[in-house]
């Protein structure tokens, strides 16, 4: 696994470098100095948005205040830092206004869940946080030096990284806090599920994941409507979904990447079962207005009814021609002798977009947005016709990925195999008594926390810098008047 693969998943358990949820993000005037760069890396021009973001001497201000309680500049920049490191997706003026709206209010609901937590004396210890750590450290094998140096490299505080994670365990406590003694499933509803779930096992089932933004009033409708378009696009651009699903969606399926599970045809409502039966495997779709706000979906697998036969791969049809494979290339055009430095992030570039490849369908649009790199559709190759230190290469990349980034006499290249895997069919089995009972608490806690955020979010004072500087700019002008 990947560094960043293993922070996608580390943020599913997160919490602060603090001690409690009570504890503040780091002030820039107490923080740490942020780690150098790396020898060798290239720092951003003084005008990219990268440069804005990392910053130090950029304003320090009130980005928004939330019931008396102050989201910093430097907190916002943070966070904007921390999104940009953990899902690869690349800054630009274009899109980072969007990007930093988003977190933004993000921050102001992660700011009244926490503030919750505080009123009902719920807390976070670091003790948790780090056995968290330690657990997803030793199931991945990994190290902390390589998580550090990856936020380091973003000029990421530490304490930022955990202090996310802290927020939702602390909002998940709360939640349960105020209604786990509310839910109740009972012997006859697990039977009643296992009979619907029987009666159902000739239908398609889907394993699918969710990003939710709910619309409070129909003023917010438009607003919500158009973010959740950006997180669409963010994602179609090479975003990880499980990513975006942990930092903005508001369900409690956050935390695992929007992972509802394996659902039944006919199970989600109307909106959202239509979607899903026009979907492919590997496809996202939205945003769609449904139960109280709008949804991305992301079909991970169809599984195909119970008894349906699944052919032997012996019986497959073989390669007519094993010989010919459509390829594409993507070079990033640094010449036979580049200077070290440039080489290096050369190389650090490939290596994430490398991560992000899922086929030759989107790879244009994707290396489009590269700066200065350069896309080539090779069509159906002879591989007897390629160098066989790269016939090795592609024969080690599975269908539709990448070679790993190598330097050729014109740059780094990566050689991807426009192929594509036989479909891999799966079919439902029953679940367990247990599986039944915990996604059944599952759906009841998702209810009661959309509820309970809702009711929050209805009485919350939440002021941005803008909405203050338009107040006070109204202020002004009635008293000269």
């Amino acid at each position: 696994m990947t560094v960043r693969k293993f922070l996608l998943a580390f943020l599913a358990v997160s919490a602060p470098a603090l001690v409690s949820v009570h504890a503040a993000a780091p002030n820039p005037g107490t923080a740490k100095q942020a780690s150098p760069a790396p020898a060798g890396s290239a720092a951003p021009g003084p005008d990219t948005p990268e440069a804005l973001i990392l910053n130090d001497n950029a304003s320090n201000g009130v980005a928004a205040v939330v019931n008396d309680s102050i989201i910093s500049d430097y907190d916002l920049r943070q966070r904007v830092s921390l999104f940009l490191a953990t899902t690869g997706v690349r800054a630009n003026a274009e899109n980072l206004k969007g990007i930093t709206r988003q977190i933004l209010t993000q921050l102001e609901t992660e700011r009244i869940q926490v503030l919750e937590a505080q009123r009902k004396n719920i807390t976070v210890g670091s003790a948790e946080v780090d056995r968290a750590i330690n657990n997803i450290l030793q199931d991945n094998h990994l190290t902390m030096e390589q998580v550090k140096k990856l936020l380091a490299n973003a000029k990421v505080d530490m304490a930022t990284f955990r202090s996310q994670i802290a927020a939702q365990l602390a909002w998940t406590k709360t939640v349960q806090s105020e209604y786990a003694d509310k839910v109740t499933i009972t012997p006859e509803a697990i039977d009643a599920q296992l009979k619907r779930v029987t009666a159902g096992a000739d239908k398609p089932h889907y394993r699918v994941a969710e990003i939710f933004q709910a619309v409070d009033s129909p003023e917010q409708d438009p607003q919500v409507q158009k973010t959740m378009q950006g997180l669409l696009d963010q994602i179609r651009a090479g975003a990880p979904f499980d990513a975006i699903a942990r930092q903005f969606s508001q369900n409690p399926t956050a935390a695992a990447g929007g992972d509802l599970g394996v659902v039944q045809d006919g199970q989600l409502v109307p909106e959202l079962n239509a979607a899903l039966e026009k979907m492919h495997t590997g496809e996202v779709n939205g945003p769609i207005k449904a139960s109280g706000g709008y949804y991305l979906l992301f079909l991970r697998q169809r599984i195909e009814p119970a008894g349906t036969k699944v052919p032997d791969p012996a019986e497959q049809p073989a390669n007519a021609d094993p010989n010919v494979m459509p390829l594409a290339r993507v070079l990033l055009p640094i010449g036979p002798k580049p200077a070290k430095a440039l080489l290096e992030n050369a190389y650090k570039a490939a290596v994430v977009l490398r991560e992000h490849i899922a086929g030759c369908d989107t790879l244009q649009q994707m290396v489009s947005r590269m700066k200065g790199a350069m896309y080539f559709n090779l069509g159906k190759m002879q591989l007897s016709s390629l160098s066989p230190e790269i016939r090795n290469a592609i024969s080690k990349a599975p269908p539709g990925q990448s070679t790993v980034p190598f330097q050729s006499a014109a740059g780094v290249e990566l050689i991807v195999r426009c192929d594509k895997a036989a479909p891999k069919i799966e079919v439902f089995k029953m679940p367990t008594k247990d599986d039944v009972e915990e996604q059944l608490y599952q759906e009841q806690m998702a209810v009661f926390a959309r509820r309970y955020l809702r009711d929050l979010r209805r009485v919350a004072n939440v002021e941005t810098a803008e909405q203050r500087g338009l107040r006070n700019a109204k202020s002004s002008s009635a008293s000269i008047r």
